[in-house]
């Protein structure tokens, strides 16, 4: 190494220090098209990392009012072809000493969030609702087989159930909302319904998209009485309307009966086969309050119509959310939200003038975290300037030491694509954490430099001897950090899966950001000293007067 480092290394950088300026301007270079590669969509951002569980599950919403009873028929279907993909995925294996599937259990009448909720409201429940849970063997014990894929396969296996709202499959351990979610609102509600069909109808023209649904679900069927005009000169009111439409059809109570220690409500009401007719409804009369009887299509109007099982309101506005799953392999959702907000929604808002509408889910989680993010970097950087100046006594050595920072970020992009790997919000965490790493090496660089300065050594000579000196301190501290990585960056399990992007910047970017520091740094440093000598007034340059 000694050899090494005297002899082509040493050559290397006397030429770079003369070529300071070429040097730089080739570094920089090389930074300037490694954030094109970033930003011209190359390399592709993910805002968090697709984790595999070892779960799979299924939510199907059904319209509301449907019985328990053809729920459970939905459900019982889901369960078999739960069980058939798993014997078709079996296939796919190698080793086949244990069975794919653990257990499998139902819920009906509720769903349990699970780590992926979309973010269409609370949690629904009634008898038109219910969840699948499949939890399979060990990631490890089938490596062959990811559990996107035995998914996937449930999916085909299950198909199109034309009586439900929404069927949505699941495997990630977490998520931050749906990859593609919109908030819309109008004021005209049948609008904001054909509104929320058009978006639907252009984001499944996507290749990737599923699970497309919206939060508004219809409810129940429901009959609206509404008074005529004439109504309210014969004395009756909608209360009056109500309260003899309801003591019909549910009841009257008449008198009360002690049985022993109960009591017996007696209710007076049509007969059972009356009150399943509509037309019992249009022939019933109306009580004035002076008692006359007034046939009931004369004062009132009946309309049938659904009720709402929930109303989401922002702002006191009435808010509907679309929402889709994007399978990565096929569609970035970044680029997807990002198409849909430039090009999809101002052509429905030229459509429908009064539509406002709000990014929602992953997107509007991702904008926040961004602006989290950079906040914390630049917090961090103002920090390590802060730092490193008060020691170094000095404003412009700071800035040239922590010059490797942007440099480090190149390391971390390059890793990613080394690895396979999309950027994420965790590689941006270690990208935050490189900054304070990648200085340490420069930093014992400038105080060898300095050192060397103060016993008289010119700053070119005292340049290539300081970096002759730290070149091993240097090398062994990026070696070591980088080591101290790999398992990480290597293992497999799901615990770790969160932290690889991580790891990856930091390794890579520390990796990375070693050549910045033995060869740009010290060129900076030549930099730096030749604008001092433009901007230092010698003293044999002054005028001096007698006063």
């Amino acid at each position: 190494l000694s050899g090494f480092i005297k002899g082509p290394f040493q050559r290397f950088l006397n030429a770079a220090l003369r070529w300071r300026y070429l040097t730089i301007a080739v570094g920089i270079s090389v930074l300037l098209v490694s954030m094109g590669y970033w930003i011209g969509g190359r390399i592709k951002f993910t805002f968090f990392p697709k984790v595999e569980s070892d779960r799979m599950v299924c939510e199907v919403t059904l319209p509301p009012g449907t019985p328990y009873s053809k729920t459970l028929r939905v459900i019982e279907r889901v369960e078999r072809a739960a069980s058939e993909a798993a014997r078709e995925a079996d296939k796919l294996r190698k080793d086949h000493s244990l069975p794919l599937i653990r257990y499998t259990y139902s819920i009906l009448g509720s769903q349990i969030p699970m780590g992926h909720r979309s973010s269409t409201g609370p949690s629904p429940s009634g008898s038109h609702v219910g969840q699948v849970i499949v939890q399979l063997i060990g990631s490890e014990k089938r490596k062959e087989l990811s559990t996107t894929k035995v998914s996937q396969i449930w999916r085909k296996k299950v198909g199109e159930i034309p009586e439900a709202e929404s069927i949505r499959f699941y495997s990630e351990l977490f998520s931050a909302g749906k990859a593609v979610s919109f908030d819309l609102t109008m004021r005209d509600e049948l609008m904001l319904e054909q509104a929320v069909e058009d978006l639907k109808a252009e984001l499944k023209k996507y290749p990737g998209v599923y699970d497309i649904e919206d939060s508004y679900i219809p409810g129940k069927e429901e009959i609206r009485l509404s008074l005529r005009p004439g109504a309210e000169g014969l004395g009756i009111t909608l209360n009056d309307l109500a309260r003899q439409v309801r003591a019909a059809f549910y009841g009257a109570e008449a008198l009360r009966i002690q049985r022993g220690v109960d009591e017996v409500k007696v209710m007076v009401r049509y007969p059972e086969q009356e009150r399943r007719r509509l037309e019992s409804l249009l022939d019933m009369d109306i009580q004035t309050p002076d008692g006359r009887k007034i046939p009931f299509s004369e004062v009132a109007e009946m309309k049938k119509s659904r009720s709402y099982v929930t109303i989401i309101r922002r702002d006191r506005k009435r808010i509907v959310t679309v929402s889709a799953d994007v399978d990565e392999n096929i569609m970035n959702a970044n680029e997807l939200r990002h198409e849909i907000t430039n090009t999809i929604l101002p052509g429905l808002k030229s459509r429908y003038p009064d539509l406002k509408y709000t990014i929602a889910g992953e997107g509007k989680e991702q904008k926040e975290s961004m602006a989290d993010v950079l906040r914390g970097f630049l917090l961090a950087l103002v920090l390590i300037y802060t730092l490193i100046a008060i020691p170094l006594r000095s404003f412009g050595q700071p800035v040239v030491i922590m010059s490797a920072i942007p440099f480090g970020i190149i390391g971390a992009i390059f890793g990613h694509v080394l690895m396979g790997m999309n950027l994420s919000i965790m590689s941006l965490f270690g990208v935050v954490g490189l900054s304070g790493v990648v200085v340490n090496d420069s930093l014992i660089l400038f105080a060898e430099i300095n050192r060397l300065r103060k016993t008289g050594l010119d700053t070119f000579n005292a340049i290539l001897k300081g970096t002759a000196v730290r070149f091993r301190p240097v090398i062994l501290t990026t070696l070591t950090t980088f080591a101290g990585l790999i398992p990480i960056i290597t293992e497999r399990s799901v615990q770790a899966k969160f932290l690889i992007p991580m790891a990856l910047s930091l390794a890579f970017g520390v990796l990375f950001a070693t050549v910045i520091t033995l060869v740009l740094v010290p060129c900076g440093y030549q930099v730096m000293e030749d604008l001092s000598g433009i901007f230092r007034r010698r003293p044999e340059d002054i005028d001096t007067y007698e006063v």
